[in-house]
């Protein structure tokens, strides 16, 4: 790979960085609001899951005893 001066490289990065499709301010609250609401979603569903598998367990346990 052929070494770049740090000049020509900053003006590679310049150029790069105008290609960039930064989103908009409503576009970033809202993709962030969604990942909190499915963080939300996501930690209920298995909060149920390890539940029912807690009572599974209980249930087995005692039939065992």
């Amino acid at each position: 790979m052929a070494k770049t001066n740090p000049f020509t490289f900053l003006q590679q990065v310049r150029t790069e960085t105008m290609k960039v499709s930064w989103p908009t301010r409503r576009e970033t609250l809202i993709t962030t609001a969604t990942v909190f609401v499915m963080a939300v979603v996501a930690s209920l569903f298995f909060l149920a899951v390890d539940a029912l598998l807690s009572e599974g367990v209980r249930l087995l346990l005692q039939i065992g005893a």
